[in-house]
């Protein structure tokens, strides 16, 4: 039961937040209760204080801004694309090549 009202819950927060409204435990069980949907009482409530003060659209928005994330745009040009691939494939012999090394450089191994 829980996923479902968990589920039921984000769904109605989401509409809630798209359609420029605030987010609270009355209006999350309103939406629920106008789709025949049965949860706990406490989920709604518990929705709304997890969502409060937060900006859910940017949220949204910028899910893949994190650290490490891969830059959304701007292709290399042509010539260097073209390239890239047998200068990968080195760089990828040589880093092998090194990894291996240094596990022997440790001085100690799995099963001495």
């Amino acid at each position: 039961m829980s996923t479902k009202a968990e589920l039921a819950c984000v769904y109605a927060s989401l509409i809630l937040v798209d359609d420029d409204v605030a987010v609270t435990g009355e209006k999350i069980n309103t939406i629920l209760k106008a789709a025949n949907v049965e949860v706990e009482p406490y989920w709604p409530g518990l929705f709304a204080k997890a969502l409060e003060g937060i900006n859910v659209k940017d949220l949204i928005t910028n899910i893949g801004s994190g650290v490490g994330a891969a830059p959304a745009g701007g292709a290399a040009p042509a010539a260097a694309s073209a390239a890239a691939p047998a200068a990968e494939a080195k760089k990828e012999e040589k880093k092998e090549e090194e990894s291996d090394q240094s596990d022997d450089d440790m001085g100690f191994g799995l099963f001495d």
